[in-house]
């Protein structure tokens, strides 16, 4: 799934296509928002709130849109969009301008509400990590309270907006901590540090097209853990494991390194792994096959 530094660029891709120029073309492929026309209305401003995408108009409305696992927004010119690109089946919304056209194919949520209604989309969210309320302490607090582990609480939206997996585990392996650690046995210190970090990388991450928490852009080298289940750790030589993480069915899949973070997970049942895509199972419980999508979660 997308995650935060991704849905930033985007949002500000579409800013800068469509903000202050009417719409000339409207068109939602949604039930209940197909018969919508936005028709002469202006583009406010397009921003992002976690991994949400608020699209906000002239007349009061903001079109609310999440990537989910698969979702897209794909810029082009107006002169070039063709009666073959609007008639591909997986796009879900299409708004124009004279110059340029916004193409949102595979997307997982579409909604339009008053924009002073937002927070009935957006109000459950911590502090984004790359927004302008972003707040470190508040995000902080939020991590220690509940009884999940540090793991699931980074990747609970409640708690601070737009990390997903790759940043999680990125971020609990730079920080040295282990995935299961419960988050209230974390202390302030290593808290603090950790929501550093974790904003830190997605920072870093908006300004660049490729993800890399490792500083190298070089294909296989952009992160010390993500997706490299099986093979060996960057810093120690082990190998790094893949296991769920959370209460289903909203558990997601988190790699680390079991030398580096303090042992197997309670979920991990130690069996080899091979590199990620190789079919071999993640784990006893339920047996996903490592990388199968529909497990990694929203």
């Amino acid at each position: 799934m997308p995650e935060g530094d991704t849905v930033y660029r985007t949002a500000h891709r579409l800013d800068q296509a469509l903000a202050g120029a009417p719409l000339t073309r409207s068109d939602l492929r949604w039930p209940d928002l197909s018969t919508l026309d936005f028709r002469g209305v202006t583009t406010t401003e397009v921003v992002a709130r976690g991994k949400n995408i608020l699209h906000r108009l002239g007349n009061g409305v903001t079109i609310h849109s999440h990537l989910r696992m698969e979702g897209q927004w794909r810029i082009e010119s107006t002169a070039s969009v063709t009666g073959r690109t609007l008639a591909n089946l997986q796009l879900r919304a299409v708004l124009g301008t004279q110059a340029w056209t916004a193409l949102g194919a595979r997307l997982g949520d579409l909604h339009v509400v008053p924009t002073a209604q937002e927070h009935q989309l957006v109000g459950h969210l911590g502090p984004d990590v790359l927004g302008p309320d972003w707040d470190p302490g508040e995000a902080a607090r939020r991590l220690a309270l509940g009884s999940t582990t540090i793991g699931a609480a980074l990747l609970d939206q409640r708690n601070l907006a737009g990390v997903g997996t790759l940043y999680a585990s990125e971020t609990l392996f730079l920080e040295r901590l282990g995935p299961w650690t419960p988050a209230a046995d974390v202390s302030p210190s290593t808290m603090t540090s950790l929501v550093e970090r974790a904003h830190l990388l997605l920072d870093r991450g908006r300004r660049h097209a490729i993800q890399s928490t490792t500083g190298s852009d070089r294909l296989g080298e952009t992160a010390w853990v993500h997706a490299r289940s099986g093979r060996p750790c960057r810093r120690c030589g082990d190998t790094v494991r893949v296991a769920m993480i959370g209460e289903a069915p909203r558990d997601r899949t988190m790699f680390y390194c079991p030398v580096c973070q303090g042992g197997l997970g309670p979920t991990d049942d130690g069996r080899r792994q091979q590199p990620l895509g190789s079919g071999a199972a993640i784990g006893p419980r339920r047996g996903p096959v490592q990388g199968d999508r529909a497990r990694r979660g929203r």
